[in-house]
């Protein structure tokens, strides 16, 4: 299958998607170009793949969304930030669509989602992409992937109240976690695994799933 899609979508459609990415402060060309070349149509059911392009989340189903673009890029950007990071830990990768932009960026991502649906669909996708450096799971994303680990980059799509611990464990040294955090608000934050200890940075408010634990079938 073609990564730039099937002619679902106007090119211009896209293009107006990455002048918005640009206006809001996404800079990186390579997640710029990533978000453009990605076919994110193939990500949401049929009945909303008008809508693909906006820069807005969309219900894929058990009540999940895949995020809004310029989230997407913005988590990204903030895991290439220090350099390609060779081992990309993905918790709740949902329809697919994060894996698929971070995947020409980094080395190789090991994907969690907790929804077997979710799961089901977002493996299909993989394999028509020929998203080669991707391994998906089955799990709770609460324990993280250890005996894959550890890992440059954690980069996670629902929000705990706080940073668990399980997951700063399974990070290189200087490796970075990079999720949102709270309940009713929340915050992104870069969480980075450093010799001291875990150093925090908050990126900026953002609405999310709560992390829960266990699967779903």
């Amino acid at each position: 299958m073609d990564r730039h899609g099937i002619g679902m979508t106007s090119q211009r459609t896209r293009e107006r998607l990455i002048q918005r990415l640009m206006e809001q402060g996404i800079t990186d060309y390579s997640v710029l170009e990533t978000i453009r070349s990605t076919p994110r149509h193939l990500f949401v059911d049929e009945a909303l793949a008008h809508r693909a392009y906006e820069d807005t989340a969309l219900p894929i189903g058990w009540n999940q969304t895949i995020s809004q673009p310029y989230i997407v890029a913005r988590m990204t950007e903030l895991a290439i930030a220090e350099g390609k990071p060779e081992k990309v830990l993905e918790i709740g990768s949902g329809s697919g669509y994060q894996t698929a932009v971070l995947s020409p960026l980094v080395g190789e991502i090991y994907a969690i989602e907790r929804i077997k649906g979710l799961f089901d669909r977002s493996r299909q996708r993989v394999r028509n992409l020929r998203l080669r450096n991707v391994q998906l799971r089955h799990a709770d994303g609460l324990g993280g992937w250890a005996d894959k680990g550890p890992f440059d980059v954690i980069l996670c799509a629902a929000a705990p109240e706080h940073v668990p611990d399980i997951l700063m464990q399974q990070l290189t040294p200087n490796g970075r976690l990079i999720m949102p955090v709270g309940g009713r608000q929340q915050e992104l934050v870069v969480v980075t695994h450093s010799s001291e200890g875990p150093e925090v940075l908050s990126i900026e408010p953002v609405k999310f799933v709560p992390m829960l634990a266990g699967t779903e079938r």
